[in-house]
């Protein structure tokens, strides 16, 4: 018997039963030259495989909208012009091209520090898996097509690889790689399987057959259980189930402090496909609406009207609210389609709230698609990275000259949209009651309130310790941007990683907070550590 601790926990749960190794395909390109009059054929294979990928994914569309993003990608001009240039100038054969393309878009994504950003690499490798395959004449392996209950344990899983999971077989998945944001980890949240991710050098431990016990609430697997610890595993194994039913019966209480103050409880989001999916834990709106994912998976700057769609979807969806976080590159978020100029601290460098100031045909493009999606909704407009009074002012100009342009053309819009800001600088902490003045409500960022304010790199492992939001200064900063929102009369918020985490929420009760947005994961258990704090449970 061997037990092991895990950090990421991506769906939480209980399984106990028999793994099912799912192996990892050979889909290494062969490598050659390509002499110039055979350059043409090798463009050919690849067109013909990316057209058979397309029907593949177009099927998959229809019951999973993940997968019309994925179609988007295959198709996308950017991925072609890199082949066909590999193939032509450099005469390689379609199979290295495509894995070199594929490789280059991947880095992309992967090298941001943004969990969520980073995980989409996984979507580009699952996209250049299928031309692989396809190029390779391999057949995918199907997880659906298992007919007795087992662990899933894989390298990584994609997913393709997930979506026709059959969840009265697959009680598990446990994956060597991956993260807790990745759509892997979203499909098994949806579907109730426990998942752990991350598991370093799990994969060579296992074998298909071999007895698992895994608890992804606290992170722990037990390879090869004895027979008490298998009727352990699953008595805590209902416990959870019960559990679980006794914390979606709370979600029809109101969240109200002792002196009749309403708490919201408000989600994360990258998508409308997010909020949708968490519909289910009935909260309260959405707390941050992270708009970049709409520019960084497109090929192009989205056009006002391809941002006016989906901001709208987002608000019919979430009437309640829909707080908008206006455009957030630069640091460690890159476009492919636009070039940075190197910086030696992204970080602080030229993004978020700046180049939107600094590229305003772009940044009235975006405040027009959300100023008419506020005609849908309780929309609400929030800019990142402030650290002055005369960029708040400079940023509610450019919307209130939006306004006068959709006035003139007729079009619908609520004339009293509120704006706030994302406090996540030393300077907006210190600035706090100037810009309570002038703003509609605050929300604390405190992923990089903590990191600016410690002067530690949060992706940093060397110093992972010294990062904390619990840290004196940090608790300080939080306490006084509240005590100036509240000064002013608006409501103060949180939508970093610390409004998710129960060991905090005692501590926010006490400062004040008005709105606490999370991962939708963690709606259930912070609406039942408030109420059993004001005594309602």
């Amino acid at each position: 018997m061997e037990k092991i601790k895990v950090e990421k926990t991506a769906s939480r749960g209980i399984a106990v039963a028999k793994i099912y190794k799912y192996g990892e395909l050979d889909l290494k390109p062969v490598q050659y030259k390509v002499p110039a009059d055979k350059k043409k054929e090798q463009l050919d294979k690849f067109l013909d495989a990316r057209e058979c990928v397309r029907g593949e994914l177009e099927e998959l569309a229809a019951s999973n909208e993940i997968f019309s993003a994925h179609m988007e990608m295959v198709m996308d001009f950017t991925l072609e012009d890199s082949v066909t240039s590999k193939i032509n100038n450099n005469s390689e054969n379609a199979e290295t091209a495509v894995s070199e393309a594929i490789s280059e878009v991947a880095a992309v994504f992967g090298m941001m520090d943004d969990e969520y950003m980073k995980e989409r690499a996984a979507d580009i490798q699952d996209v250049g898996k299928r031309l692989m395959a396809q190029l390779k004449g391999i057949k995918l392996p199907d997880i659906g097509s298992l007919d007795e209950e087992a662990i899933i344990l894989a390298k990584d899983l994609f997913p393709s690889d997930t979506v026709k999971i059959n969840t009265d077989y697959v009680k598990g998945i446990i994956t060597e790689e991956g993260g807790v944001t990745s759509h892997v980890s979203i499909i098994a949240k949806n579907l109730g399987i426990p998942t752990l991710v991350g598991v370093k050098g799990i994969f060579n431990k296992l074998n298909t057959g071999d007895m698992v016990c895994m608890d992804a609430s606290e992170g722990v697997i037990v390879l090869f259980p004895e027979d008490n610890i298998t009727r352990e595993y699953e008595k805590k194994k209902q416990e959870f189930q019960d559990e679980k039913l006794r914390l979606e019966k709370l979600r029809d209480i109101p969240v109200i402090t002792k002196d009749g103050k309403k708490i919201n409880i408000c989600i994360n989001a990258g998508n409308a496909d997010d909020i949708e999916r968490a519909l289910p834990v009935k909260m309260d709106g959405t707390g941050l609406f992270r708009s970049e994912l709409l520019y960084m998976e497109n090929t192009h700057f989205p056009t006002e009207e391809e941002q006016f769609e989906v901001y709208k979807r987002a608000a019919e969806l979430c009437p309640q609210e829909l707080t908008i976080r206006t455009l957030d590159i630069g640091g460690d978020k890159e476009l492919p389609y636009f070039d940075f100029e190197k910086e030696d601290n992204p970080f602080l460098g030229w993004r978020a709230i700046r180049i939107s100031l600094d590229m305003k045909d772009m940044f009235k493009e975006q405040l027009r698609a959300i100023l008419r999606s506020s005609a849908f909704g309780n929309v609400r407009i929030m800019f990142p990275m402030i650290i002055s009074l005369e960029e708040l002012r400079e940023a509610k100009a450019v919307v209130e000259e939006c306004k006068n342009e959709l006035r003139e053309e007729c079009k619908k819009f609520c004339e009293d949209i509120e704006t706030g800001i994302m406090m996540e600088t030393p300077a907006s902490v210190l600035l706090a009651e100037q810009l309570a003045k002038e703003s509609s409500f605050f929300s604390i960022g405190t992923n990089d309130l903590t990191q600016y304010l410690l002067a530690v790199d949060r992706g940093n492992k060397k110093i992972a310790d010294k990062y904390s939001y619990f840290h004196p200064a940090v608790l300080s900063a939080i306490k006084h941007i509240i005590n100036a929102g509240h000064k002013e009369n608006i409501k103060v918020g949180m939508c970093g990683e610390m409004a998710g985490d129960i060991k905090a929420t005692e501590i926010l009760l006490d400062y004040g907070l008005d709105e606490f947005s999370m991962s939708a994961g963690s709606v259930d258990y912070v609406r039942e550590k408030i109420l059993k704090i004001q005594g309602i449970i």
